[in-house]
C-alpha cells in the first residue's frame, strides 16, 4: 500500500521546482482547495499530485488509471486568492516525483485520489549509477566490489567534471532554441545570433550551479510533445536527462531551422472524446 494522495490530472507533467498557476473553477476542485485550506498552514501536507493525462482529454471517459501517465509530481500550494465567483487563483510549486500505484475513485471526495510510492530512493540510486556511465577505471576494468579510496575520488571528480561539460553544453543549445523560438514567433527567418528574452536569462541565472534544476528548467520550457516531456520527468538521473535533452534540442533545432516554424501543441487541436 502507498501513501494516498489529493490528484490533479493535467495535459502535461509537472517538473520539480516549476511554478505552476492555476485558475479552480470546476465544483471538485473547488473542495479540494477547501480541503487543503483547513490543513494546518505550517503542515507540509498542502499539496496535491499532479499526473501528465495519456490517452484522450478526459479522464472520465475511460479507465482513470488507463488514462494517466504513472510517474508524477506533487505540487505544492504556495499562494490562494479566492475570487468572487466560489472560484480560486492558485500559485503551485513542484515538488516530489512519484510513482501511481492506483487511482481512487469516490464520491466523497468527488476529486480523483492516488495511491502513491515516493522515489527518493529510486532517485539517489539511479544519480549515483548515472554519475558512473561511461566511465572506466585506468587498467580498462570494471572490478565489482573494490573500494579503492583513490580511485573512488577520481571517478567522482570525473563525473563532476563531465556533468559540467554536460550542463554547459545543454544550457548553450537551450540558449539557441530559446532565441531560435523567438525569432520564428516574431516573424523573423531565425538563425540569429542566440539571444533569450529576460525572463528567460533570469531562469538560466537561478539555476547556475544546479545541473537537475536546470534539466528541469529545459524540460519544462521547451515545446516538446507530452511523451517527451513524461520521458524526461521519469527519467531519475540527472546526467541521463541532460543527455536526452541535449539530442532533443539538436532534434528541435533542426526542425525549427528546417521548417522555419514553431511547433503548435498538440492540445490546441484537442476536441473532446467519443465513442466513434
Amino acid at each position: 500500500m502507498g501513501e494516498l494522495i489529493p490528484l490533479f490530472p493535467l495535459g502535461t507533467p509537472l517538473f520539480p521546482g516549476i511554478v505552476l498557476p492555476l485558475q479552480i473553477f470546476e465544483p471538485r476542485y473547488r473542495r479540494l482547495m477547501h480541503d487543503l485550506l483547513a490543513l494546518p498552514e505550517a503542515g507540509d501536507r498542502r499539496f496535491f499530485g499532479v499526473v501528465a493525462i495519456r490517452q484522450g482529454w478526459e479522464v472520465e471517459q475511460v479507465s482513470p488509471a488507463a488514462a494517466l501517465y504513472d510517474i508524477g509530481c506533487t505540487a505544492r500550494v504556495q499562494a490562494v486568492r479566492p475570487q468572487p465567483d466560489g472560484g480560486f487563483r492558485v500559485v503551485t510549486v513542484g515538488g516530489e516525483r512519484f510513482r501511481l500505484l492506483d487511482v481512487v475513485v469516490s464520491e466523497d471526495p468527488p476529486y480523483l485520489q492516488a495511491e502513491v510510492e515516493w522515489l527518493v530512493d529510486e532517485e539517489m540510486a539511479e544519480e549515483a549509477a548515472g554519475d558512473h556511465d561511461g566511465i572506466i577505471a585506468p587498467t580498462g576494468l570494471v572490478v565489482p566490489g573494490a573500494h579503492d579510496a583513490g580511485l573512488d575520488e577520481m571517478v567522482a571528480s570525473v563525473a563532476r567534471g563531465s556533468m559540467g561539460v554536460l550542463s554547459r553544453n545543454v544550457r548553450d543549445l537551450f540558449t539557441r532554441y530559446v532565441a531560435e523560438v523567438a525569432d520564428l514567433s516574431a516573424g523573423g527567418g531565425g538563425g540569429g545570433e542566440p539571444s533569450v528574452d529576460a525572463e528567460t536569462a533570469v531562469l538560466l541565472h537561478a539555476v547556475t550551479g544546479d545541473p537537475t534544476a536546470l534539466s528541469y528548467l529545459v524540460a519544462s520550457a521547451a515545446l516538446l510533445t507530452t511523451e517527451d516531456r513524461q520521458s524526461l520527468l521519469a527519467e531519475s538521473a540527472t546526467r541521463r536527462r541532460l543527455a536526452a535533452e541535449s539530442r532533443l534540442l539538436r532534434r528541435e533545432l533542426t526542425l525549427l531551422q528546417t521548417l522555419g516554424a514553431v511547433p503548435v501543441p498538440l492540445r490546441q487541436f484537442a476536441a473532446p472524446m467519443t465513442v466513434n
